[in-house]
């Protein structure tokens, strides 16, 4: 595992690098994208796992405002999700010489995925998206509300607080704000979809407290790649801690095909 601290306009980025034990030759890497709470130490072990099962290297960073990445600089705009691959994706690409790779993004980080896989078209070799959201539905609604109160317990914001320091209070509010903002009202995720043109596998648990198996279903349907979604039996928002080893039995044959560098 390598630390990089990568210079942004705005400020530095914290990214980490896992290698396999037995590296695959010629294959591209693994980009994680976290989702709106999340930073790599979130990731726990799943990117190791990940490394070592696809035989691929895989990276994931903080996005400014989040882990160990520096304080965003002011509030978060509404453009977050499309602005991510101009941004603090494009600086990890050029930072660490990323000339292909495969991304993997989880909840609102799979949004970002799906619009970078648009943008860095000439890079992409393949994407996954997990948890993700293809639009705003009164079920995504429900749970970011009821995810808030819970953070009302000190408690909640005090583990929240061991991931993002003296952050933490941005982070809530800008998943909280954002999502029931007037710009997110008739979000979708639509015109993104349209762009991406490489294999799409769209997973996501049936249990997902924040978005209904319609979310997968659409993403699948609107990439003009070859694309596939598949729901997890027993399994919440965060499959990469749920259920590890049956989120690795998908991804892993998906991201062997030969065409997928």
């Amino acid at each position: 595992m390598r630390g990089y601290r990568i210079e942004t306009p705005r400020g530095e980025l914290q990214a980490v690098r896992w290698s396999p034990a037995e590296e695959a030759t010629g294959r591209s890497p693994v980009v994680l994208l976290h989702d709106s709470l999340g930073c790599v130490a979130l990731w726990r072990d799943f990117p190791q796992r990940l490394a070592r099962r696809t035989g691929r290297p895989v990276i994931a960073y903080d996005r400014l405002g989040y882990g160990r990445s520096d304080a965003y600089p002011g509030p978060q705009p509404a453009s977050f999700i499309a602005d991510e691959p101009r941004q603090d994706l494009a600086a990890v690409r050029e930072r660490l010489g990323l000339d292909r790779f495969v991304l993997l993004g989880h909840s609102v980080g799979g949004c970002m995925a799906v619009h970078a896989a648009g943008v860095h078209a000439d890079a992409c070799e393949a994407l996954v998206t997990v948890s993700a959201q293809a639009f705003s539905e009164p079920r995504t609604l429900a749970g970011i509300r009821e995810a808030e109160r819970a953070f009302a317990a000190p408690e909640q914001m005090a583990r929240l607080a061991r991931y993002h320091g003296d952050k933490a209070v941005w982070v809530l509010r800008s998943w909280v704000d954002n999502w029931h903002s007037e710009a997110f009202r008739d979000w979708r995720l639509d015109d993104a979809l349209h762009q991406v043109r490489c294999a799409t596998l769209a997973l996501h648990g049936e249990d997902d407290a924040y978005g209904s198996a319609e979310q997968p279903a659409r993403i699948a349907a609107l990439t003009a790649g070859p694309s596939e979604a598949r729901l997890l039996p027993d399994c919440g928002h965060v499959p990469h801690r749920e259920c590890p080893e049956r989120l690795l039995d998908l991804i892993q044959p998906f991201l062997a095909d030969p065409a997928i560098r």
